[in-house]
């Protein structure tokens, strides 16, 4: 039986990449959350993951951390979690590569925080560019990969739409402006039935952090 240790549903980026593949993909798993308190090192979860953090997955006992990995590892017993199509295949493994080690600003800027869900305002230079980009490979992907009715970035879900779900929840709530293929694509993914189920479970919960939760201001305020 697979086990998936995972951070706050609320502020956990991470822990949502290999629960939304573990879901959708209706893979057996047993959930277990920890506190994500403090954002540096953590040895209490050290017995969990060689690099005392979270998601971290075990099966059987044996560790597999970093989100990335933890897919490739799932991926390996359901290939239907990449792409069919070889370039397709080779082109969502570069954008789930690009994700997992960039984008710093944006992720700086706009923690991912579910309970909030603000005005916006505009983003830095800095952010910008890492917005463009990743509307450049929502675009690319649904144009030029996409195959199907699927409404996924290479048309059925895969690890790449995994990997930008955290995104997602970022531009949606800190009312970032989509151009409308981009728009289209964050609307599928808000409305996925495993999103909303991480959605309702992240608004229950009681454990706040200030350095997540003091940004209503710096970006004009709730919507109402």
């Amino acid at each position: 039986m697979l086990e998936l240790y995972i951070g706050n549903k609320n502020y956990s980026s991470w822990s949502l990449r290999p629960w939304l593949l573990l879901k959708h993909f209706a893979i057996p798993f047993t959930e277990h959350m920890v506190s994500v308190a403090g954002r540096d090192y953590n040895p209490l979860l050290k017995p969990l993951a060689g690099n005392a953090r979270v998601p971290s997955l075990h099966d059987n006992g044996f560790q597999v951390w970093e989100s990335i990995a933890i897919a490739e590892y799932l991926a390996e017993q359901h290939p239907a979690m990449w792409p069919a199509d070889r370039l397709a295949r080779a082109r969502a493994r570069s954008i789930a590569a690009e994700m997992h080690a960039g984008f710093a600003k944006l992720r700086t800027a706009m923690p991912m925080n579910l309970k909030l869900k603000l005005k916006g305002k505009a983003a830095s230079p800095e952010v910008q560019r890492d917005i463009e980009r990743i509307v450049e490979i929502w675009e690319e992907a649904r144009g030029q990969f996409a195959t199907g009715d699927g409404p996924y970035l290479f048309g059925d879900f895969s690890v790449a739409d995994a990997m930008y779900a955290p995104i997602v929840w970022r531009l949606h709530i800190y009312n970032v402006a989509l151009p409308p293929v981009a728009a289209a694509y964050s609307a599928a993914m808000l409305a996925h039935p495993a999103m909303l189920e991480w959605y309702r479970a992240a608004l229950l919960e009681s454990e706040a952090h200030a350095h997540y939760d003091n940004l209503a201001e710096d970006y004009g305020g709730p919507r109402p």
